[in-house]
C-alpha cells in the first residue's frame, strides 16, 4: 500500500469511527446503554488504526505526522478507560485525558496545515483539524465535569440536572468532532487526487522530452550518416 493509500484509507476509517462513536455517545432510546459503549469503543479502535495509518502515510516527521500520532495514542487511551476494569474515577481520568491527548493532535496537525492557506484542500483540513479540536474539548470538559459531579453529593433532581448538562455537552462535541473529520476526509482526497494528478503531468512531461530528445539524437545520426555519403 503506498503513502497515499494509507493516507486517504486511514482518513476514511477516522472518519468513520468518529460519527460511530458520536452515534455511540447519543443517548438514543432505542439504542440501550451497553450497545451505546460498543460503538463508542468500535468508534475509537476505528479512529486510533484510521490515524495511525494517515502517520504512517505521510513518511517523512511533520507537525500533521506529529499530529496523527498524537491523536492515535489519545484514541488507544480512550478505549483503555473503556475497558479495562479499573475504578469508575480512573476510567473516567483516561477518557478524559485521551480526548486532551486527541485534541492536542489536532492542535499540532493545524501547524502544519498553516504552512500553505493558498491551497483550497489545505482550506478543508484546517477547517476539520479546528473543529476536532473543539469537540474533543468540550468532551474533555464534560468528562470533567463529570467527575467533578461524582465527588459531590447532592439531591436527586440537581444530580438529574447535572447529568443533562454533561450529556448535551459530550454529544454536541462527539458530534462536532465527527463533522470535522469528515470535512478532513474530503480534504485529504482532494489534496491526494491533486498531488497524484500534479505526478502524472510531470511523468507525461518527463517522457515527452526524453521522446524528444531521443528523436533529435536520431536526427542528429542520420545527418552524419548523410554527410560522408556526399563525398563519394
Amino acid at each position: 500500500m503506498d503513502n497515499q493509500l494509507k493516507e486517504i484509507f486511514g482518513a476514511w476509517l477516522a472518519a468513520i469511527g468518529t460519527v460511530t462513536a458520536a452515534v455511540g455517545s447519543t443517548p438514543f432510546r432505542s439504542l440501550g446503554s451497553s450497545f451505546r459503549k460498543d460503538l463508542n469503543l468500535i468508534g475509537n479502535e476505528l479512529q486510533a488504526v484510521g490515524n495511525a495509518l494517515e502517520a504512517d502515510g505521510q513518511g517523512e516527521e511533520n507537525l500533521e505526522r506529529l499530529g496523527n500520532e498524537l491523536q492515535s495514542v489519545g484514541n488507544v487511551t480512550v478505549i483503555s478507560g473503556l475497558v479495562i476494569d479499573f475504578k469508575d474515577t480512573t476510567q473516567q481520568k483516561l477518557i478524559i485525558s485521551g480526548n486532551w491527548i486527541q485534541a492536542l493532535g489536532g492542535a499540532t496537525a493545524l501547524g502544519d496545515e498553516f504552512q500553505d492557506t493558498s491551497d483550497i484542500n489545505e482550506v478543508y483540513n484546517i477547517i476539520g483539524n479546528l473543529l476536532q479540536v473543539i469537540g474533543n474539548s468540550l468532551q474533555a470538559l464534560s468528562g470533567v465535569n463529570e467527575l467533578k459531579a461524582s465527588y459531590i453529593d447532592n439531591k436527586e433532581s440537581s444530580e438529574k440536572e447535572e447529568d443533562n448538562s454533561i450529556w448535551s455537552l459530550n454529544v454536541v462535541g462527539s458530534w462536532i468532532q465527527a463533522i470535522g473529520s469528515v470535512i478532513s476526509l474530503i480534504g485529504q482526497i482532494q489534496e491526494e487526487s491533486e498531488e497524484q494528478s500534479n505526478e502524472d503531468q510531470e511523468n507525461d512531461s518527463t517522457d515527452s522530452d526524453e521522446k524528444q530528445d531521443n528523436e533529435t539524437q536520431d536526427d542528429e545520426r542520420r545527418y552524419k550518416n548523410v554527410i560522408p555519403n556526399k563525398h563519394f
